[in-house]
């Protein structure tokens, strides 16, 4: 199914299919994304992505005081500022303080409407097989994954394929891991 980010409906029939543990395809603020109910979702997107089972997503959530309910970290103002925004700051899990997880909150109002409709936090990665380039085109994304997501969310071409910078938390400051959409 295919639906515009423009449509009077989008936020509902996003955050519908979102709460029925489904796979869509979502416009971000930076590229293309798959995305999917945190902890729900995973291996369906793996699956049509054929991505790593050791390889974590993004998580994106709807503000930055969600990130409560998911660290006990606390991101320093000079990162904070880019909130919302292409910044994705990886933070020690608070439900395994072993692992870590990289969270964002995205600078694109309507997605950040779409978590705050679906009650839960989302996963995002880059729409493409793994080991092959992020997808742009509309047309692109169609053809390849159209029969594999139950929707996608057209909202135009991506500008660029520039993903969000990711850094992550250490010793009182953080360590850039993937330079992006974000100059630090």
């Amino acid at each position: 199914m295919i639906c515009s980010k423009s449509d009077s409906d989008s936020i509902e029939k996003c955050s519908e299919f979102l709460k029925n543990e489904k796979v869509l395809i979502l416009p971000t603020d930076t590229v293309y994304g798959f995305s999917g109910v945190i902890n729900k979702t995973d291996s369906e997107i793996r699956k049509i992505k054929g991505r790593e089972e050791t390889k974590p997503f993004i998580v994106l959530i709807s503000s930055p005081e969600e990130l409560s309910f998911i660290s006990d970290d606390v991101i320093p103002e000079n990162l904070l500022k880019f909130w919302p925004g292409p910044l994705t700051v990886i933070v020690t899990d608070k439900h395994n303080k072993n692992n870590t997880v990289a969270v964002r909150c995205p600078g694109d109002e309507w997605l950040r409407s779409v978590i705050r409709a679906c009650g839960s936090p989302i996963y995002s990665t880059s729409v493409n097989r793994s080991g092959f380039p992020v997808l742009g085109k509309v047309s692109e994304i169609r053809a390849e994954f159209e029969d594999e997501v139950a929707l996608i969310v057209e909202a135009g071409d991506a500008k660029s394929s520039v993903p969000s910078t990711i850094v992550k938390l250490e010793n009182n400051g953080y360590s850039v891991i993937r330079k992006g959409a974000v100059e630090l």
